[in-house]
């Protein structure tokens, strides 16, 4: 298997105007991009968008100016989601879209998300073509003068974007009186996820809207939902919303402030679908962070449950083999593949709102759905050497692993996108999680010390 340099689980990510997030390899990758799709005798454009990191304003302008040099036109649309990419890149019929993003990061982070012409995120074969260009003599690849790419501006991307998601709610609901609380965590989301809710009647507050390029994700947003449910009791809404960075993901919490994560969504949209007939294939995609209190809860409902591997491009994956229309992970990365090719953190919320609505509950019975097992997640830094690599650190996992079978669940992985290894223990008590993670724990960071 061939290794990928700049390409990670969820595209390029790194440290604003640090290797390898630079102008430069922002010039690369809209370079080498434009290239790989320029795949026919027509005007080939690309849709631009970004969250409201203060360095979107280095990479957007480098990733445009690629764009431009090898023949393609630029479509910029400023900060949307980025399911809105997805969504714009193919009614738009671009060959390409790209979203400027580091997610759930601080705001030091940025990142370059690509999607291709069907909105589906690019196949690890592509990224490695791709990579291979951007580590060629690129001289080549440059348009004569007159066949030079334009950029212009897409006014009502906005819009666009927000009529899309407002067609996923069924027509005949509404959301007069319901008092909700969201959270756009200074986000890319920020300016159409409230508009969104009110069109559709709900009586909206909204924390997390007054992005200063700084402060994205900082104490707002689905990572860190504090701020969310205290607003929620504060105001006795019905329930909170909270989005990430890029609105890809979305944590909710009930009217008592309760935090309702992935797991949860996914039974409640797996149940109510199946009861509609709208579930296909009889299961629903998830990834190896997922409860086992989740897969037991479905099994009791007649409904399979996929593993896949930690990643939404690996859930999506699952879906499509197995044709299946509801995914996602308990981070709040849902698809919903009748609406949308990645996940959308408004449109999962709207779904979970249906639900409530139609069955005239509070949000507290609609989101409880099952008894999580006991779970601890746990992160290891490292700085050069992966202590999974570690002899002690090897025969740890393997001792874990002997004394958890039959009675709960391991997993153990090396971050996609930073120098972490992730360690996930869930068992039938909390004492052998408590016990376990912090075993493992130890064994890494004394291996990570001496190293």
């Amino acid at each position: 298997m061939v290794t990928r340099q700049y390409f990670g689980t969820d595209g390029i990510r790194g440290e604003a105007n640090q290797p390898p997030m630079t102008a430069d390899l922002a010039l690369r990758v809209g370079m080498a991009a434009g290239k790989v799709f320029n795949r026919g005798d027509y005007r080939h454009k690309v849709v631009i968008a970004k969250d409201t990191r203060l360095s979107g304003y280095l990479l957007e302008p480098a990733l445009t100016a690629g764009f431009i040099s090898v023949g393609m036109d630029v479509l910029l649309v400023g900060p949307l989601p980025t399911p809105a990419v997805a969504m714009l890149t193919r009614s738009m019929r671009a060959d390409l879209g790209v979203m400027i993003s580091a997610s759930h990061n601080p705001f030091q982070d940025n990142g370059i998300k690509l999607f291709g012409p069907d909105g589906y995120k690019l196949s690890d074969e592509t990224e490695l073509e791709i990579e291979r260009l951007m580590d060629s003599d690129m001289t080549s690849l440059r348009a004569v003068p007159r066949k030079l790419g334009r950029a212009k501006r897409i006014e009502d991307a906005q819009g666009r974007y927000i009529e899309f998601v407002k067609q996923t709610f069924p027509r005949h609901l509404r959301l007069d009186g319901v008092k909700i609380v969201l959270d756009c965590a200074h986000g890319a989301a920020y300016q159409v996820g409230p508009v969104i809710l009110r069109e559709l009647g709900a009586d909206v507050t909204s924390i997390g809207v007054s992005p200063d390029g700084f402060n994205i994700n900082e104490g707002y947003g689905s990572t860190h939902p504090e701020a969310l449910c205290a607003k929620v009791r504060e105001l006795e809404a019905h329930l909170g919303i909270a989005l990430d960075g890029d609105a890809d993901r979305v944590v909710m919490c009930d009217e008592h402030g309760d935090v309702i994560d992935g797991d949860q969504i996914l039974a409640l949209i797996a149940e109510g679908w199946q009861t509609m007939g709208k579930l296909k294939g009889g299961r629903v995609a998830a990834t190896l962070m997922s409860n086992l209190g989740l897969e037991r809860f479905l099994d009791a409902k007649g409904i399979g449950l996929t593993r896949a591997a930690v990643g939404d491009r690996y859930v999506l994956e699952a879906m499509r083999a197995g044709g299946l229309n509801v995914g996602g992970e308990p981070s709040g990365h849902l698809i919903f593949s009748d609406y949308t090719t990645t996940g959308d953190g408004l449109i999962a919320a709207l779904q979970v709102l249906a639900v409530m609505v139609t069955e005239q509950r509070p949000m507290s019975q609609c989101a409880r759905r099952f008894t999580p097992y006991p779970q601890q997640l746990r992160n290891v830094r490292f700085d050069r050497i992966n202590p999974l690599d570690n002899r002690t650190v090897q025969e740890a996992i393997a001792e874990a692993q002997a004394a958890l079978s039959g009675k709960g669940r391991l997993v153990i992985r090396k971050s996609g996108t930073e120098p972490l290894v992730r360690i996930m223990v869930e068992a039938e008590t909390e004492d052998m999680v408590e016990q376990w993670s912090g075993a493992l724990t130890r064994h890494m960071e004394a291996a990570t010390k001496a190293a």
